[in-house]
């Protein structure tokens, strides 16, 4: 069975990212546009990360369109593809060994692929799960789960 995805939802998440090996938090949302299609900005900020005197700030900022493959009473399978803004700091202070420190950050921009699925609880409150491979110099895979709020 077959539905459109008729809601607007905002979301919370947790995720976890295999190049920065840390865990993160987000935001997203969903807007349809037509029949089986939604648009889903999103923004992840993993936590810092100190590696030997460098501190690692990421955050990424995700445009999708989510393509609902099945959407049933209970689930909701989805594909994932969209543009990507990845922006990494590392901060390396060295004063306790002799007075000087570094800065420097980059920002760049791939792609999205991946899937998701909404699991429907009859709620207004829907738990989801995702999996995502960001194209870009610095790869990763972010696994991310949380809830989605009908608007």
């Amino acid at each position: 069975m077959t539905n459109a995805q008729t809601d607007t939802r905002i979301g919370g998440m947790v995720a976890y990212g295999t190049e920065i090996e840390n865990v993160g938090i987000g935001v997203n949302a969903e807007f349809p546009v037509m029949e089986n299609l939604t648009i889903s900005p999103g923004f992840i900020y993993f936590l810092p990360k100190d590696e030997s005197g460098i501190n690692v700030n990421w955050w990424e900022l995700n445009g999708n369109a989510n393509y609902y493959f099945m959407n049933s009473e209970s689930l909701g399978f989805y594909g994932i593809a969209g543009l990507n803004y990845t922006n990494v700091s590392v901060d390396f202070d060295e004063t306790p060994f002799g007075g000087s420190s570094m800065e420097a950050s980059d920002g760049r921009f791939g792609l999205n692929l991946g899937a998701g699925a909404n699991f429907n609880i009859g709620s207004s409150i829907t738990p989801f799960a995702e999996a995502k491979y960001v194209i870009i110099d610095g790869s990763q895979l972010v696994l991310a789960a949380g809830v989605k709020f009908n608007l």
